[in-house]
């Protein structure tokens, strides 16, 4: 069969002239196109390179905080009071995880188990499988994070963190304070100095893959600056024993709270700061507010006779008296602005060291009618009375101290012996250190300090040195405070008992009780305070209630503190079995 051959020039589509207009359109088109596309990739090239390379980063690169380990906290002796542990976090991202697999649920169960989490609430949890992101447990213990680790979970992740321990437990709770999950200071030195403690974070510039793995580094890392440690006034174990002589007496009374402070009479160094009921400061599931609250520092009441020695010494001072002055006292009540002021007895006449012996309101007050009320209020402030505590610890209060214009006689009367007006117990024993430290009232301080402190003249040392006489006389026989006695040590301080007050009146039968002194006497190294909140077991007298803790303290703060005995020891004698001393 021939070929048939095709002639392409007879063609009549060939044949037809196509436009010129069509293929300069076409290749004008085409140019067009490479031209928009080469402008395309100038701009993300060029012009807009630094906006893609933000967007680039929003999706795959992360900052990655590197958190500071936060200080640790010691007491005076470099024991500690508060350190960090690492305490790994355990997220997940819920629509990774393959809840159908058989095997996958045995190991969920099994992390239920171990994060000591209900099943129910676990699963609650992860059951949003479109969530990217979710907190399994915070701060967990190491070696379960570990356990957790070793099961291989895909869609379980770790991040390592940081959680407070305390050593010292409730003892020194509300000095300490704790954090919160996320390692910031709550409560005590760790939100008081929680800048410090705290450091600064570093960070580091990663790039991460869709399952949040971390694929490379991009840029310089920022190393974390760690907390700074801080060292307290606090001695550990003058703090744990005046807590567990404080819980011992608020047990055995039934009362409602109780708080301790033993300041240093030299440095102003806070010893020892205790409250009972406390808290466990890292396991606080239950914590209450009656726990909470540093009691010695943020209530607040009528000092009662504890301002009895100062109200005599701003009446020595002004020279209006003398220690031997016959005050009247008799028939142990006193009519004044329509009021009626009474003593347990009627003491007749007594001596000023009498009227501080036997703690008389009758004497105080004659004894205040000698002072005008702007040199009364002068020496009240110049204690700290009505003013807020100058020390590094959050929450303390003012107290009330209302001006001297505005004082009736029976109020400057009654404040001759401590009702109204107001103070913490912090406040009540640092006022003493005036009587201490010969005249000056010291500044406190929480933080170790090893020099002398200074402070500010108040009384001479002659008034001082006469008050601490009177206080000696109180604590001892025909006193108030014979149980505020100690072995080998000479004491003195004033005791108080007050009807707690209710709205604008007072309870008939709730009182505080309390006992403030210093030892020893000649020397004075401490000061102690000690208050007893509601005690109901048959006895309210601070004499009675406060002083035996007082004088337990004393005696053993002395001996840690190494402070040779200023008073002979009689020496005990074992007969069949029972300690007799002679």
């Amino acid at each position: 069969m021939a070929r048939r051959s095709v002639q392409y020039t007879t063609s009549p589509l060939l044949a037809s002239k196509t436009p010129v207009w069509r293929s300069r359109f076409i290749v004008a088109g085409i140019a067009l196109g490479f031209i928009v596309l080469a402008g395309r990739a100038a701009y993300v090239q060029v012009f807009g390179n630094a906006f893609f390379q933000r967007q680039g980063e929003v999706r795959f690169t992360r900052t990655l905080e590197l958190p500071a380990n936060r200080g640790r906290i010691l007491d005076r002796n470099g024991l500690l009071l508060a350190q960090s542990v690492v305490a790994p976090s355990i997220w997940a991202i819920p629509e990774d995880i393959e809840r159908d697999d058989p095997e996958v649920k045995a190991k969920l169960r099994q992390v239920a188990k171990l994060l000591g989490m209900p099943q129910k609430d676990f699963d609650k949890k992860l059951e949003d499988e479109d969530k990217s992101f979710v907190w399994v447990k915070r701060q967990v213990d190491e070696p379960i994070a570990k356990e957790i680790a070793a099961l291989n979970i895909k869609g379980i992740y770790q991040r390592k963190e940081y959680k407070r321990q305390y050593p010292e437990g409730e003892s020194a709770a509300h000095v300490v304070g704790f954090t919160n999950v996320e390692d910031n200071g709550q409560e005590g030195i760790e939100l008081a100095f929680n800048k410090d403690l705290a450091g600064k974070p570093g960070s580091r510039r990663v790039i991460k893959d869709r399952l949040g793995r971390v694929v490379e580094g991009v840029g310089e890392q920022v190393p974390p600056v760690e907390g700074k440690d801080i060292q307290l006034s606090i001695d550990s174990k003058v703090q744990f024993f005046a807590y567990q002589k404080l819980r011992d007496a608020v047990t055995f009374h039934k009362a409602k709270a109780g708080s301790v402070v033993v300041l240093d009479a030299i440095t102003g160094e806070v010893l020892a700061l205790a409250n009972y009921p406390s808290y466990v400061p890292d396991k606080r599931q239950n914590l209450t507010g009656e726990q909470l609250r540093n009691r010695a520092l943020t209530d607040v009441f009528e000092p009662g006779s504890t301002m009895k020695p100062i109200t005599v010494a701003t009446a020595l001072e002004a020279g209006r008296i003398k220690p031997q002055t016959v005050i009247e006292t008799s028939p142990g009540r006193y009519s004044l602005g329509g009021f009626t002021i009474s003593d347990t007895h009627n003491y007749g006449s007594l001596t000023v060291e009498g009227v501080i012996q036997k703690s008389s309101n009758i004497g105080a007050l004659k004894i205040s009618q000698k002072m005008t009320p702007h040199e009364m209020w002068d020496a009240y402030t110049a204690l700290g009375y009505g003013q807020k505590p100058q020390i590094q610890f959050p929450g303390a209060v003012t107290g009330r101290l209302r001006p001297w214009k505005s004082w009736k006689p029976v109020e400057q009367a009654t404040m001759a012996y401590g009702y109204g007006l107001s103070a913490s117990l912090f406040q009540m024993a640092h006022s003493y250190t005036a009587f201490a430290h010969d005249g000056d009232v010291i500044p406190a301080t929480i933080l170790k300090s090893s020099e002398p402190a200074v402070g500010v003249k108040v009384f001479s040392p002659q008034t001082a040195a006469s008050v601490r006489k009177m206080l000696q006389m109180a604590a001892g026989p025909g006193g108030t405070g014979p149980l505020a006695q100690t072995i080998g040590y000479s004491v003195g301080g004033k005791s108080g008992t007050a009807h707690k007050q209710v709205g604008r009146g007072y309870a008939s039968k709730q009182y505080r009780s309390w006992f403030t002194g210093l030892a020893p006497i000649e020397k004075p190294r401490i000061i102690v305070a000690v208050m007893i909140d509601e005690p109901s077991n048959g006895q309210y007298f601070g004499g009675i209630v406060a002083a035996p803790v007082f004088s337990e303290v004393v005696q053993q703060t002395l001996r840690m503190m190494n402070v040779a005995p200023d008073l002979a020891v009689k020496p005990l004698v074992v007969t069949k079995g029972v300690e007799e001393s002679f």
